[in-house]
């Protein structure tokens, strides 16, 4: 079983990324997903979630209104379109899946305290936003 996140740059400030994360090996179109971030010397941070239907998202504070997520159960795929880049989003990215099947999260803030419930956690893309 493998979460494997891509699409990862070298971009300016300002810029658009669009990162992609493919399932092989099962199917996680019951379970909440979603995007961490892990900077240098910082711990792996949440930054967007997308219940098992696409129908409910939670992005934090720092990228709403930048941010959009997004999935394909029929694809077995989920997306992170990144716009509006800024320095500060420079961070490894990594895609996992809550292990719980059909929990919907009622905030980001509550997905958060469940970052310990979530995997598998694949080798991630490197996002760099340059200023």
């Amino acid at each position: 079983v493998q979460l494997q996140a891509s699409g990862g740059g070298l971009v300016q400030a300002g810029a658009s990324l669009r990162l992609s994360c493919a399932a092989a090996g099962r199917t996680f179109s019951s379970h909440s997903m979603g995007w961490f971030r892990q900077a240098p010397g910082s711990e792996r941070e949440l930054v967007a979630g997308i219940d098992w239907s696409g129908g409910s998202t939670w992005y934090v504070d720092s990228v709403k209104g930048r941010f959009t997520i997004s999935r394909d159960n029929a694809k077995n795929t989920m997306s992170l379109q990144m716009d509006s880049l800024k320095p500060e989003d420079t961070a490894v990215y990594y895609c996992a899946a809550d292990r719980t099947a059909g929990r919907v999260f009622t905030s980001a803030q509550t997905m958060a305290r469940h970052i310990g419930d979530f995997g598998p956690w694949g080798q991630g893309t490197q996002v760099t936003v340059s200023s």
